[in-house]
């Protein structure tokens, strides 16, 4: 049933973290409440931004759905629900799953005005998913992964409720390989949104993939323009980190200006990439 939130019971996931249950409690705790602050007031933006709400990807990914045609699906950080929209045309079920109750509310009001009665929303982290093993058959995320606290956990998570031999597709911002253009992009992420984690390299996925028990099957890679005004204020950003952001841009050497495309008003080229993986 649309808009049914479901909340996962407390301590049932343990995180990978070589520090005290207490400390690991506190560090989950704020970094959940930074992702609500940062995304529930906006979740408007975010189910109706352009770059967000189209794209190819979201085309490749619907193919994707319909030849598997799972029976239950899931979308881990829904964000503003648009793989949740597409996986429903071809999917008997889908869940998404978000941190933010204020914009898994707004995904479940655009699902009831989108006439999909099969999506259900899920108040979780991608490190804690309150389903049981093997649940579903296909899962996908979008633009999610650079926000998880425990990334590798979040794929553990997202290999356990998949049938074996079911798809998985992410879909990320991703790291350059060399250091100063890698230094670049994470810090002005972290600016434009201090709930950003980590943009991570291909090589980084692929590896982290295959400790969790997938096996990659498809690589697309590409990259957005990241049009600066429409960016920040997507998320808000504070004009003091804006001119952070813009300071740091034209401080930059030739070599990461040249890699990026910084324009003069700051908009830039983000490498993206999209891989469907195989639950092995």
């Amino acid at each position: 049933m649309v808009g049914h939130i479901l909340r996962p019971a407390q301590g049932n996931c343990i995180p990978p973290n070589a520090v005290s249950p207490d400390l690991v409690a506190r560090m989950s705790k704020s970094h959940e409440a930074n992702v609500e602050n940062q995304f529930g007031p906006r979740a408007d933006a975010y189910i109706k931004g352009a770059i967000l709400a189209a794209g190819d990807d979201l085309d490749v990914l619907e193919d994707i759905a319909r030849r598997e045609a799972p029976a239950n699906a899931m979308d881990v950080g829904c964000g503003g629900g648009h793989v949740a929209y597409r996986l429903a045309r071809h999917s008997d079920r889908v869940v998404a799953i978000d941190l933010s109750s204020e914009m898994l509310a707004a995904v479940a009001a655009s699902a009831r005005e989108r006439g999909l009665s099969n999506i259900e929303t899920s108040a979780a982290s991608a490190e804690c998913l309150p389903y049981e093993d093997h649940a579903f058959q296909f899962l996908a995320s979008r633009f999610s992964a650079h926000h998880w606290r425990g990334f590798e956990a979040g794929l553990r998570e997202a290999r356990r409720v998949l049938e074996p031999r079911s798809i998985a597709v992410f879909i990320d911002p991703v790291a350059p390989g060399r250091a100063p253009f890698d230094t670049h992009l994470q810090a002005i992420e972290l600016l434009r949104d201090t709930s950003h984690v980590r943009d991570y390299t291909v090589a980084e996925w692929l590896a982290a993939l295959d400790r969790a028990g997938f096996a990659a099957r498809a690589l697309r890679t590409w990259r957005l323009r990241m049009d600066f005004p429409t960016w920040t204020a997507r998320i808000r950003t504070p004009d003091l980190n804006q001119a952070a952001i813009r300071a740091l841009q034209l401080a930059a050497s030739v070599e990461v200006v040249d890699y990026f495309g910084i324009e003069s008003d700051g908009s830039f080229l983000l490498d993206t990439m999209m891989i469907e993986a195989i639950a092995v």
